[in-house]
């Protein structure tokens, strides 16, 4: 499936400080990931390394790699190990994206063959109680194209579905979902003393989704003046 990925999502889009909001993960956790603070190797290989780019892929990678950890509490040597057995005995790009993860909530499986393989210990290690391993607020449509939703308060089930992020529109930058309408313009407006009212009557969106996009970009920082 990796094959047939558009070239749009290897390309350079994100530095790390807007990659780290949009994820909500800490700048220096994001840059370790990614770059190993020379101690270790990367746990995922971004595009561009020297400053650390990433690509729409690297971008899901790191938001499965922060969901392992905050949804599921794995621990990161755990990860490590497990990245490293799949990547020997079943090579395949990105893996965190094309692999199908199980867990036990300390371990990290594979099926294959019709066995559960433990890709996290050097022995197999079988348990009766599995959750699925699936990116959370990632959706593919038949086309396997991808399309991510980011959080924009916190990580919790009832976050709404209202900002998009997708290297087909928009340039990769957050979007209203289903539509091409930017984020940023919307909250440039707003602060130009637009109401939401107006702004949802001319856009056709609902007041709840111009809400969503001026929330979403208060917790973007202002770059910094050269």
């Amino acid at each position: 499936m990796i094959a047939r990925y558009n070239k749009l999502y290897e390309e350079p889009a994100y530095g790390l400080s807007e990659a780290a909001v949009y994820l909500k993960v800490p700048h220096t956790t994001l840059r370790y990931w990614l770059t190993g603070f020379g101690k270790q190797s990367p746990i995922i290989e971004p595009v561009e390394s020297t400053p650390p780019r990433l690509s729409f892929l690297n971008l899901i990678e790191c938001h499965a790699l922060a969901g392992m950890r905050k949804i599921y509490n794995l621990k990161l040597p755990k990860v490590r190990s497990a990245l490293r057995k799949v990547s020997e005995q079943f090579p395949k790009p990105h893996p965190l994206i094309s692999e199908v993860f199980l867990t036990d909530r300390k371990d990290l499986f594979i099926e294959r063959m019709g066995q559960v393989v433990n890709v996290s210990r050097r022995e197999n290690q079988l348990s009766l109680d599995f959750y699925l391993m699936h990116l959370e607020r990632v959706e593919t449509n038949p086309k396997g194209l991808f399309k991510f939703f980011p959080f924009v308060v916190e990580p919790r089930p009832s976050e709404p579905k209202i900002i998009e992020i997708d290297p087909m529109v928009g340039f990769g930058k957050p979007v209203i979902a289903g539509t091409a309408i930017s984020t940023a313009i919307i909250a440039s407006r707003f602060n130009a003393r637009e109401s939401i009212t107006t702004l949802a009557e001319e856009y056709g969106c609902t007041p709840q989704q111009i809400e969503e996009a001026i929330r979403w970009e208060r917790a973007i920082p202002l770059p910094v003046a050269a």
